[in-house]
């Protein structure tokens, strides 16, 4: 495809220069490839600056070396588990068999574990074996490693990169992906490859997106500006498809600034019992419980909320409750909370229920009658609706409270569906030729399901990047 305004050709174009692209760009040059990194951003490494930087991997040296007996075969028993097989076994598997030996590669490479690992999991559900990780600088911990190894290769010129530059479309020959056109800084230019890699991350920082493909409203934005779902779009274009709508899943909760839309989270209530047990009780828009609010599960506890109207709830308290119980927005002292309370539009403070419930736009006799069948759970010890446990006091005292709270996304749960060699597929299930993807541009619901586990979006991420970089960049003999 020769065009006057095409650059020589490279073995592998990378579209987005994240987790996934870096990974597979120092990857696809230390096999003797010539690579081209497109980054839409001022700077290489995507969510890395953001992320807790948590990975998972089983059978890596670090377990060997504490006697932690694991195995791929383990690690994805235990996915398929906590996502109630609703993860891809083809994509969990491939990763899991995988991501020891990237894990040891970032080890060799300068990498260290916090001091408190490997665990079970923390602030996810737990594994069967201790093999979550992370580095004392979270994201920026591998970041710092994977910069480390690429620069060799941008001095020598193996890798190329090219900031400020955002692909509008993918270059075509018959069914074939042959590269991508791009604009930087006015100027469109052809970039051509032998094979050309989707990683630019997902789509949540789109919300027009974002609503089209899960069916959600999605009323804040709270991930990485770069997530505009610019790869899932262009792989559409040509014939690419999406897969894991039925899977999304939200996060628990936030305490949005305004009702503006997209707005953004001011605060999270602590909704982990294991961090605080709850003394408050949750009421969905119909002034109904609709969980245990001591529900051990995050995956639980987030559907919970997930599947009530517009994905969002009222947290109900008492006096009594403000003044004994420890604060329960993360970071807040109660003087902090009271002045929330004196105007910010996601608090409420009324001297009955009833006119609690009109500040809310709430029923006010549906927010009284739950009140009072929670409050006489709590007097007889048990919770015949949800099974909740701690239950320390009822609600009672007035003045009474509510804190507003809504469901967002933080990752991109459908992704761009791929074959077990990360080929992009189209709607028959064809891999269409020349065109590859990995990162979070898979859809979280490929490698978690409609559940929540551990490090298992920033391992197959730098994992499928490592492994594509070293099979597509090798010259052709």
């Amino acid at each position: 495809m020769a065009c006057p305004d095409a650059l020589e050709a490279s073995d592998l174009l990378i579209v987005g220069g994240g987790t996934a692209g870096l990974s597979a760009g120092v990857a696809a040059a230390q096999a003797g490839g010539r690579v081209t990194i497109l980054e839409a951003g001022d700077s290489l490494g995507g969510t890395l600056f953001l992320s807790a930087g948590q990975m998972s991997a089983a059978g890596t040296r670090l377990q060997h070396a504490l006697g932690i007996d694991d195995s791929p075969e383990a690690h994805v028993e235990d996915i398929m588990r906590i996502s109630a097989d609703t993860a891809n076994p083809t994509i969990v598997g491939l990763a899991a068999r995988h991501a020891a030996e990237m894990y040891d590669w970032l080890e060799s490479c300068g990498f260290s574990a916090a001091p408190a690992c490997p665990v079970v999991g923390i602030d996810h559900e737990p594994y069967s074996r201790r093999r979550f990780v992370w580095g004392e600088d979270g994201g920026r911990s591998i970041l710092k490693v994977l910069m480390a190894q690429l620069g060799p290769h941008l001095r020598s010129r193996r890798v190329a990169t090219f900031l400020g530059t955002r692909v509008t479309r993918l270059l075509t020959e018959g069914p074939a992906v042959v590269g991508a056109e791009c604009e930087s800084g006015g100027v469109t230019v052809r970039h051509l490859a032998r094979a050309t890699l989707l990683t630019t991350g997902g789509y949540t920082a789109n919300v027009a997106m974002t609503e089209k493909l899960t069916g959600y409203e999605q009323p804040a934005v709270m991930s990485w500006a770069g997530a505009q779902g610019d790869g899932l779009r262009m792989a559409m274009d040509v014939g690419g498809r999406a897969r894991g709508r039925e899977n999304v899943v939200t996060r628990f909760g936030a305490i949005l600034e305004s009702d503006a839309k997209p707005s953004r989270a001011i605060a999270t209530f602590e909704s982990y019992p294991e961090r605080r047990a709850p003394w408050e009780i949750y009421v969905n828009a119909a002034g109904r419980r609709f969980m245990r609010e001591d529900e051990p599960g995050i995956g639980s506890r987030s559907r919970a909320l997930q599947d009530q109207p517009r994905q969002r709830c009222w947290i109900i308290f008492d006096q009594t409750i403000l003044d004994t119980a420890s604060p329960g927005i993360r970071g807040w002292t109660r003087a902090q909370m009271m002045a929330a309370f004196d105007g910010h539009a996601m608090f409420a403070r009324a001297d009955s229920l009833q006119a609690l419930a009109l500040a809310c736009g709430l029923d006010g006799e549906a927010l009284q009658s739950t009140v009072a069948r929670y409050n006489a759970s709590q007097q007889r010890g048990a919770d015949a609706a949800f099974g909740r446990v701690h239950m320390p006091a009822p609600i009672m005292t007035g003045p009474f409270y509510a804190i507003r709270q809504q469901a967002f996304a933080t990752t991109s749960s459908v992704g761009l569906a791929v074959d077990g060699e990360l080929r992009v597929i189209d709607l028959a299930d064809r891999p269409i030729p020349g065109l590859y993807a990995a990162g979070e541009i898979l859809g979280a619901a490929a490698l978690m399901g409609r559940s929540f586990c551990g490090g298992m979006m920033l391992t197959p991420a730098l994992t499928f990047g490592r492994l594509l970089g070293r099979t597509l960049a090798r010259p052709a003999a």
